[in-house]
């Protein structure tokens, strides 16, 4: 499925089906958190951190995506991704975009 953050897909005309979305609450492994700890004193970028939230939009787009498909949508566009922590230790992730189908 096409996503684009545009507002219009170039040489396509579009119907708009509604709002889809996605989302995942994930939380901080105590381990790595320990270690993390330790990194941020030293500086530099915390790997274990970026690969939990590259996970996690990976997970809020795919749910965006099948919440398209139900609605039978062609393609998703203004996609646009949002974060926020929900709890000490633990943020949510959401995908959110248009529904289109090509017409």
């Amino acid at each position: 499925m096409l996503i684009v953050t545009t507002n219009e897909i170039p040489g396509k005309s579009i119907e708009l089906l509604g709002l889809v979305q996605g989302s995942t609450v994930r939380a901080k492994h105590v381990g790595k958190d320990i270690l993390a700890g330790f990194k941020s004193l030293a500086g530099g970028e915390i790997t274990a951190y970026t690969q939990l939230m590259y996970e996690a939009r990976g997970i809020a787009t795919e749910r965006m995506i099948e919440h398209a498909r139900q609605l039978g949508a062609d393609a998703i566009v203004c996609c646009r991704y949002q974060s926020c922590a929900v709890m000490d230790g633990s943020s949510e992730i959401m995908a959110f975009g248009t529904a289109v189908k090509y017409v």
